[in-house]
C-alpha cells in the first residue's frame, strides 16, 4: 500500500510539472503535438528512472561514505548527462528505428531539471531504493500526463480562433496555469 501512495502522490498530488514546477521549458517546448510528448514522455520515463536508481547509489555508497554530500549536485548532473549519453550510445547500436523515434528527445532531458529534482527528492525523501525507484516511476508518469493533457489542449486549441494577443505563448502559459490549478485539486489525496 506505501508504493501505491508514493504513485499517486508522485503522479496527481505533487505533480513534478504541475505542483512542483521542474521540467517547465521541456513541458512548454515539446508540448505542442501529442507525437511529441508521447516520444518525450517515453524518454523522460526510462532516463529518469535509471537516473534515480543510479544518483542513490551513488548517494549511499560512495558520497555518504566519504562524506562528499556537498558535492551531491555536481555528482548527479554528471551522471544524468553521462547516463543519457550511453543510452543515446546503445539505443544507436542496439534499436536503430528506438533511437530515430528517441533521438532528438534524448539530449533535451540532459538539460530537463526534473530528472536532477527526482533524483535530489529521493535522497532528501530518506527513501530507500525501491521507494526511490517507485517515486521516480510515479515522477516520470506524472510528467507524462502533464505533458500529454497539455499537448491535446494544444491541438485543440489550434482549430480554435484565439484573439491574436493571446496566439502562442500567451495562450500556452495560461492552459499551463489552469491545468496546475485543476491538478491542486488532488491535493490531500493521499
Amino acid at each position: 500500500m506505501e508504493y501505491v501512495v508514493i504513485v499517486i502522490g508522485a503522479v496527481l498530488v505533487n505533480n513534478i510539472v504541475l505542483s512542483q514546477f521542474l521540467g517547465i521549458c521541456p513541458f512548454l517546448g515539446v508540448s505542442s503535438r501529442v507525437s511529441t510528448a508521447v516520444g518525450m514522455g517515453a524518454a523522460v520515463i526510462f532516463v529518469m528512472t535509471m537516473a534515480t536508481i543510479v544518483t542513490y547509489l551513488i548517494q549511499y555508497l560512495i558520497l555518504v561514505p566519504l562524506g562528499l554530500v556537498f558535492l551531491r549536485t555536481v555528482a548527479f548532473i554528471l551522471v544524468i548527462a553521462g547516463l543519457v549519453q550511453l543510452v543515446e550510445i546503445v539505443l544507436k547500436k542496439v534499436s536503430p528505428a528506438l533511437y530515430q523515434a528517441l533521438g532528438v528527445f534524448l539530449p533535451l532531458i540532459t538539460t530537463n531539471c526534473a530528472i536532477l529534482g527526482v533524483a535530489i527528492l529521493a535522497v532528501q525523501r530518506d527513501f530507500n531504493l525501491a521507494q526511490a525507484t517507485v517515486y521516480a516511476i510515479g515522477s516520470s508518469l506524472g510528467f507524462v500526463l502533464a505533458l500529454y493533457v497539455f499537448a491535446g489542449l494544444r491541438e485543440k486549441m489550434d482549430l480554435l480562433d484565439i484573439p491574436r494577443a493571446m496566439r502562442g505563448a500567451p495562450i500556452a502559459l495560461v492552459t499551463a496555469g489552469l491545468l496546475a490549478l485543476a491538478f491542486s485539486g488532488f491535493a490531500g489525496l493521499v
